[in-house]
């Protein structure tokens, strides 16, 4: 049995730095294999978090907005009718027309968006899109292991979704027992993607700038942020006023409060594997953007380097205890 980490078993050894200011690193990436981003954050595309306000504020630092499979098929027309190619769509492995339909309005591409992603329904449902629209990106995910990664690409992804119950409000690995540490997995499938040139995109478990840092290091191409988006003004989230401020509804997609809105209730023989909770607003999209790439061109110059494939070429990880975390916050 070998060992694996999250965020918080690791850190980053400082690398020897002729990057003179931190705003020179470069954060271009790619998303895809053939579409490039500005820089490496993504909105998750879940019903709590994206929406238009949100798409705009992100195609203007240069990201790509990809909007959620439980939308209906008619308004993510409207949106790919608004946007075109400046935005993905997202489906499920059902519903093969009506994503063909969108691509052909004018989306770049679509986000096939499963749970467990590694399974043969996602393999079929990949080529038969590619096969109809080779001129389409196809995003495909969740997955947590190298072959898994590995299996997407083969079918025909153009990018992969990596984390398996790490999201701030899912539960998959309480209830079933099942997933990665995000870390390992991501530094895992990395290892493949480096000699497949397919990027990665790792989704899920980001809490602060240090995270994404330690993601882009570990090998991820881009970073997927749902809970920190939800909780801005400009989210989709459900707002309510409180006594002290605003407060923002996020759900996984798989909670019960979820299910509730798009099936009536919980599915038969399944249980919710995720939850609902309210927490503070404090902060604007743009005021987070700009917080999250303040620390990763720092986080480029710690590791002196210009560019994220740099990053990744000279990481130097070591393992960690909670007391470096302790140890690593200021104490009055």
């Amino acid at each position: 049995m070998r060992k694996a980490y999250t965020f918080d078993d690791v850190a980053l050894v400082p690398q020897f730095n002729n990057v003179p200011s931190r705003t020179e690193p470069n954060l271009n990436t790619w998303l895809t294999k053939d579409l490039r981003l500005g820089i490496p954050l993504l909105c998750a595309n879940m019903d709590t978090t994206v929406n238009s306000d949100i798409a705009d504020i992100l195609l203007e630092y240069g990201s790509m907005p990809i909007f959620h499979r439980f939308t209906s098929m008619e308004n993510q027309g409207e949106w790919v009718d608004k946007y075109g190619e400046k935005t993905f769509v997202s489906c499920g492995i059902q519903h093969f027309d009506e994503v063909v339909e969108l691509l052909e309005r004018g989306a770049a591409g679509a986000c096939i968006d499963v749970a467990h992603g590694h399974s043969d329904r996602m393999f079929r449902f990949i080529e038969k899109l590619k096969a109809k629209h080779p001129d389409k990106e196809v995003i495909a995910g969740n997955v947590c292991t190298a072959m898994a990664y590995h299996d997407l690409v083969n079918a025909g992804a153009d990018a992969v979704k990596v984390g398996v119950g790490p999201g701030a409000a899912c539960t998959t690995r309480i209830v079933t027992g099942f997933g990665v540490p995000q870390f390992s997995a991501i530094q895992d499938c990395a290892q493949i993607a480096e000699k497949l040139r397919v990027p990665l995109i790792a989704d899920g478990g980001i809490r602060t700038s240090r995270d994404v840092v330690l993601a882009l290091a570990a090998g991820a191409s881009s970073v997927m942020i749902g809970k920190l988006f939800a909780l801005t003004h400009e989210s989709a989230a459900e707002k309510r006023k409180t006594k002290v401020g605003v407060e923002a509804k996020y759900r996984g997609q798989a909670s019960e409060d979820f299910q509730l809105d798009y099936y009536g209730g919980l599915k038969e023989k399944t249980v919710a594997e995720g939850v609902d909770f309210w927490a503070p607003v404090e902060v604007s999209a743009k005021e987070l953007i700009d917080r999250f790439l303040g620390g990763i061109r720092s986080g480029l110059t710690y590791g002196g380097a210009r560019s994220i494939k740099e990053l990744q070429r000279k990481a130097e990880f070591v393992e960690v205890s909670s007391a470096y975390l302790f140890e690593s916050h200021p104490r009055g």
